[in-house]
């Protein structure tokens, strides 16, 4: 695995301070699940299911449907079904469905999940994918098992980029902001997160298995959870005990 360069560090320097961490918030896709589902999904299969429908040729479905993704580009529309079900005329569900055995957990996430689940942290799965994208991912892999919450965006009614999604996350889940991690590969949600004030913030560099490494400049990012994984103590804290 390449080192990735992010603020002058490198992968060993990714080392987050287990003692100021009582909640563990991490996004999904391109953190925990392969982006290469939905790079391919947004980019190739539903520009493709709309030519069809529409009687276009790729190319000019792809540039009818370019002003429509960057009109909503970072708010809740952008992750919502009904909205572009709407907007394309396509049920995008039943799409996903078609192509769900692509669907992939990331290298070495299960056993980082393992292991903050068995140090008595608090584990959150916070992502903008609205609800029926969630639970078909969810089933595919099983990640859920895992996690104390699985929150949508969806349900505070604002996108992670949004400031009131991080206050409605620290008012319902009862976060405390200055002692939680957060993981994700949006470089928009990784600053609405630190600007909100959550204590450490990590960018996911390697979203896509296939892709090219992004690095999020004056973020320290992390190619895996490997980086991580290693300076986390499986002892349990007060209180709390691991995923049986």
């Amino acid at each position: 695995m390449a080192a990735y360069r992010a603020s002058g560090l490198t992968t060993k320097d990714a080392v987050v301070d287990w003692r100021r961490v009582d909640t563990v918030v991490l996004d999904m896709d391109g953190t925990l699940l392969d982006l290469h589902f939905d790079d391919f999904f947004w980019g190739e299969y539903l520009p493709r299911c709309f030519a069809e429908r529409q009687g276009l040729d790729l190319a000019t479905a792809r540039q009818r449907m370019r002003p429509w993704f960057r009109a909503v580009e970072g708010t809740l529309d952008w992750y919502c079904l009904d909205h572009w079900r709407i907007r394309l005329g396509l049920d995008l569900l039943e799409l996903k469905q078609q192509v769900a055995d692509r669907i992939a957990i990331l290298p070495h996430v299960p056993e980082f999940l393992g292991r903050v689940r068995s140090s008595g942290r608090r584990l959150l799965l916070a992502t903008n994918a609205h609800p029926a994208s969630l639970e078909l991912k969810l089933a595919r892999t099983g990640i859920g098992d895992y996690f104390d919450r699985l929150i949508s965006s969806h349900d505070y009614g604002a996108a992670k980029e949004s400031p009131v999604f991080w206050q409605q996350l620290c008012q319902q889940e009862g976060v405390d902001a200055p002692r939680a991690l957060f993981v994700d590969d949006s470089p928009r949600v990784l600053h609405s997160a630190r600007a909100f004030g959550v204590g450490q913030v990590l960018a996911m560099c390697a979203p896509d298995s296939v892709g090219t490494r992004r690095e999020v400049p004056g973020f320290v990012g992390i190619d895996d959870f490997r980086a991580i994984t290693r300076t986390l103590s499986g002892q349990a804290l007060a209180g709390r005990e691991g995923l049986h």
